[in-house]
């Protein structure tokens, strides 16, 4: 078995776990929650629940990785041996998810290389998004190369590729969103007189007129679910880089700044959306998903005039890099439990993972495909109609497998194991742990009940309405 691999320190773990959970739905999910969701009142609900739930699920998982020493697949039954199912179902989770997120990492890599080449307003008929996703051949061949870029970097390892690949793009990521933030606050639609800054003003003023206790509960329901798939937890990949993490460096610390950074990217992601989106197309333009990405931030970019393909090529570049980092942190989670249960090398390991992924990724791609036998429309127990087969597979990657995972991990460490085993790991140097009142009720308690509500709105069980 290869010898276990270390982040460098504190700073190139911070930036790699911040890497994973700064994805895709930071920025494609956040902004529209945040706008249907009475705005400010939506990001207040949001910030608490980050410094009690998440910051409880994360340091849960990165505690469990440091102090076993293992990925996700085998550090669950190394606490405690008739919970090793656990560890399987959590590796289940990046196992399902990797061939479709290289998928829509290809859209984005396409939609890049459409804006750097001078071809913004192409993106933005009405047609083009569906007709791409639509021929399997080239939505194949993105895949691919998005698919082979992750591979390499996880192919050269923890320091080599994990880590320097997040403290060169982490950086540039940070500094595209400040930047395309403060941008969309400066414009204005010269036919209607509205600004980004009315905008701005729509997004962090709260609005519950007319909220009922329904609304309420769905505001709260959307913010820890938005949350919980955020910060990268119950898939295996936090227990993984807190596997990486030294014993030495500050644990709690290093949470904090990942939740810090975490948040503020996804506070900016709508900073950079929806002021934008409000001057061009008001209210009736804010939606979620890849249609807010790939249909709706298109055609407010050639609204913008020439300006608009600067803007949107860095748009793009970013949402790249995040998508980048992010599929590396799920393949890592693969790889990693197939190096410990196996003893595989990481180069046998990248390379089976990479093919896997990609076979499921052409079925994935000829879901679109209208005359493929994989082709399929069907209702989702969570209300979500006429879905295709990627959203089948995400579906049960992150509204049943995630949950399960995390319901076992709270029930692991609140009721079995105790909390005195993650406090004493993460308190390992005489560290403080400020909030250890707080995470001692939120692990037994509160948590498992918020997570088996996610379940249950997942399940159908549970309607959530608007």
């Amino acid at each position: 078995m290869e010898k276990r691999n270390k982040f460098s320190g504190s700073f190139g773990f911070v930036l790699a776990a911040a890497g994973s959970a700064v994805g895709l739905g930071n920025i494609w999910r956040f902004p529209a929650l945040a706008a249907k969701n009475g705005g400010g009142f939506f990001l207040l609900v949001y910030l608490i629940l980050a410094v009690t739930f998440g910051f409880t699920l994360l340091i849960t998982e990165v505690s469990i990785g440091r102090k076993t020493n293992q990925s996700s697949l085998t550090a669950y039954g190394k606490l405690n041996k008739k919970f090793s199912w656990l560890g399987v179902v959590s590796s289940v989770v990046p196992f399902l998810i990797l061939p479709y997120y290289c998928i829509v990492g290809g859209w984005v890599l396409k939609y890049a290389v459409v804006f750097i080449s001078g071809h913004g307003k192409d993106a933005a008929g009405s047609k083009f998004f569906v007709n791409f996703i639509s021929d399997p051949m080239w939505t194949i061949i993105f895949d691919l190369i998005f698919l082979f870029a992750t591979c390499f970097v996880v192919y050269r390892g923890v320091n080599k590729g994990i880590e320097s690949l997040s403290k060169i793009l982490m950086p540039i990521l940070l500094i595209l969103v400040v930047g395309i933030a403060i941008f969309s606050l400066t414009i204005k639609n010269k036919d209607t007189g509205v600004t980004g800054l009315e905008g701005f003003k729509y997004y962090v003023v709260p609005n519950v007129d007319g909220f009922t206790f329904g609304d309420y509960f769905r505001v709260i329901m959307d913010a820890m679910t938005q949350l919980f798939y955020s910060i990268s937890v119950a898939m295996g990949i936090m227990v993984t880089y807190g596997s990486y993490y030294k014993k030495d460096d500050n644990l709690v610390k290093s949470v904090n700044q990942i939740e810090i950074f975490d948040t503020l990217v996804a506070f900016l992601a709508g900073v950079m959306i929806i002021p934008a989106v409000y001057v061009f197309m008001g209210k009736e333009g804010m939606t979620g998903g890849a249609g807010l990405v790939f249909m709706v931030i298109p055609k407010v970019f050639e609204s913008m005039g020439a300006i608009g393909q600067v803007i949107g090529t860095l748009f793009f570049l970013m949402v790249l890099f995040a998508a980048l980092t992010s599929s590396v942190s799920v393949l890592e989670a693969v790889v990693s439990g197939m190096i410990d249960k196996f003893g595989m090398e990481r180069k046998k390991a990248v390379i089976s993972e990479g093919l896997i992924a990609l076979v499921i990724g052409v079925i994935i791609c000829l879901g679109y495909y209208s005359k493929s036998i994989f082709y399929m429309e069907v209702d989702l127990p969570n209300g979500a109609k006429g879905q295709q087969l990627l959203d089948v597979v995400d579906y049960l990657a992150n509204n049943i497998f995630m949950p399960i995972v995390a319901i076992g991990t709270c029930v692991l460490i609140g009721w079995v194991v105790k909390p005195k085993t993650v406090i004493d790991e993460a308190t390992i140097n005489g560290e403080k742990f400020g909030r250890k009142g707080l995470y001692k009720v939120m692990i037994t308690a509160i948590a498992p009940v918020l997570l088996v509500l996610i379940l249950l709105v997942s399940l159908g069980v549970i309607k959530l309405k608007g």
